[in-house]
């Protein structure tokens, strides 16, 4: 066995990172997986394929969510160096993940070629990369398969979803370093290898490249509906940092940006769409508030903005809050309400609550009020636009688990406040949110307090977007959804049944030798 330092596997894992958007060098991720995979097949133990594997991750963690740190930076209440260390226990406890993927991988093909290893590492990704998206509430952010998003690749989501995409990449990896493989052996055999089996080993390696870049595949139902035309939509980006946000004597400044940019009403209907947490205002119970927001809209418009709902005891004292999304019709009416369901641990609620005000970590969320998830319901009803699925903020990551297969919409809509993520984690939210539409063949539509807003189509294509740190607005219609794909109609069935293909492939050449 050939040893190498630490230090090799966590440089990996770093470069691995810069696959992810901003940087988008998915060919380094696809290298530095190839590594990985050689490095595990060299461990002598399963003990040294996990500790491969772990580090491959604190790498990939460290780096690819360096974003968490900046959030910190808005949190007063709590020394701003607290959020380095945060991404440094986070990337620690995300990296077994990988490093469990590892470790099964060795156990079934690490004494075996490399197909079989690579055969098993990517139905233990899939395995393990789903966990990760569902264990402790689950942190699905920066799968594997969002390299891909951007390139044609991305289109086999449609078939596998995010988490086979992501074991297509394991797949493609290994084919590169088999290749690399042959290539060195061809050269430094002095016995000589065959120059057509090189030649062979390269054109098969080629095909499957230009499979993964180049074939874009979008199975249909027959005979499913698509709706061909698309109502008026305006989505606004206010530009308010979170410091104007949390200041009350900015909130008139912060809504009157909001109408400007809402623009007059206009006599064909327009759906409006105002960020997460827009409105200073508890619009359930503050009447004259929707009445001011109604005087925006034209008589078929429907503005839709995020706000809070504050929740009593029969006592009528404050026992929680619910992070929502409201539709207000021309009349200042309630006429759908969203309330997130899936609820982020140490921002949105304090796990725990008793136990961590008592030894002082009540500091961690900026509220003595927890925020309680909804009921479940995944599509509102907007009068004259149908049904629109909402995904609040980083709801929109959890493949799978974005749409109501029961009441599928003919939109998503996902407002958010992605002011926290730093320069980093709006492009990467976006490209999962462009991974959502993919998959279920629906247009994506977003709008952020500071960026990035955009128009997604039902390919995952931008079709207009507002960078970050701009206000202004994007005046568009919805894009039309396309006929459910097979992700869709089955959800991570597929993946799963995949990885246990792959699995059953890796493992049939033990029982063949029996």
């Amino acid at each position: 066995m050939t040893r190498f330092p630490k230090s090799i596997v966590l440089a990996a894992g770093l470069a691995s990172a810069t696959g992810f958007a901003p940087l988008g060098l998915w060919p380094v991720t696809l290298a530095a997986v190839a590594m990985l995979l050689m490095l595990v097949r060299d461990a002598d133990s399963g003990r040294a394929a996990f500790l491969r594997g772990w580090l491959f991750g604190v790498g990939q963690f460290a780096l690819g969510l360096n974003w968490i740190a900046h959030a910190f930076d808005f949190q007063d209440a709590m020394p701003h160096w607290l959020g380095y260390l945060a991404v440094a226990l986070l990337s620690l406890y995300l990296a077994v993940y990988p490093g469990l993927a590892a470790l099964l991988a060795w156990r079934i093909g690490g004494r075996a070629g490399r197909g079989t290893l690579t055969l098993a590492f990517a139905a233990a990704w899939i395995a393990t990369e789903y966990l990760r998206a569902t264990l402790f509430t689950g942190f699905a952010w920066n799968p594997l398969g969002a390299i891909a998003v951007g390139t044609p690749a991305a289109a086999y989501s449609t078939w596998l979803g995010t988490y086979g995409l992501s074991g297509l990449c394991v797949l493609v990896a290994g084919l590169l370093w088999w290749l690399g493989a042959w290539a060195r052996d061809a050269v430094t055999d002095k016995r000589g290898r065959d120059p057509a089996h090189l030649v062979a080993a390269g054109l098969v390696s080629l095909v499957l490249v230009l499979l993964y870049l180049g074939i874009p595949l979008r199975p249909t139902v027959p005979g499913a509906a698509v709706r061909e035309v698309g109502p008026a939509i305006r989505i606004v980006q206010p530009n308010l940092s979170l410091a104007q946000q949390r200041d009350s004597d900015a909130d008139e400044h912060n809504v009157a940006r909001l109408e400007a940019l809402t623009g007059p009403p206009t006599a064909s209907p327009r759906l409006v769409l105002w960020p997460e947490g827009a409105v200073p205002y508890y619009l359930a119970e503050e009447s004259w508030a929707r009445t001011r927001i109604a005087r925006l809209l034209g008589p078929r418009d429907v503005l839709m903005t995020g706000g809070s709902l504050l929740l009593y005891n029969k006592d009528r004292d404050l026992v929680a809050a619910r992070n929502s999304v409201f539709a207000l019709d021309a009349g200042g009416d309630i006429v759908a309400r969203y309330d997130k369901t899936h609820l982020v641990p140490y921002g949105e609620y304090l796990p725990m609550r008793p136990v961590l005000s008592a030894i002082g970590l009540s500091r961690l969320v900026e509220s003595e009020i927890d925020f309680t998830p909804g009921d479940g319901s995944l599509t509102t009803r907007l009068p004259g636009f149908g049904n629109i699925g909402v995904q609040l903020c980083y709801e929109i990551i959890f493949s799978g688990e974005t749409v109501d297969r029961n009441n599928r919409p003919g939109a998503i809509f996902n407002p958010s406040i992605d002011a926290w993520f730093g320069a980093w984690g709006p492009p990467q939210h976006l490209a999962q949110a462009r991974l959502r539409a993919i998959e279920e063949a629906l247009p994506v539509v977003r709008t952020t307090t500071t960026g990035i807003s955009a128009v997604i189509d039902a390919d995952g294509r931008v079709l207009a977007a507002l960078p970050l740190n701009k206000g202004g607005f994007i005046a568009s219609r919805l894009p039309a959804a396309k006929a459910p794909t097979l992700f869709a109609r089955y959800g991570n069935t597929l993946p799963l049944a995949f990885a246990l293909l792959l699995a059953t492939l890796a493992i049939a050449p033990r029982f063949r030798r029996r």
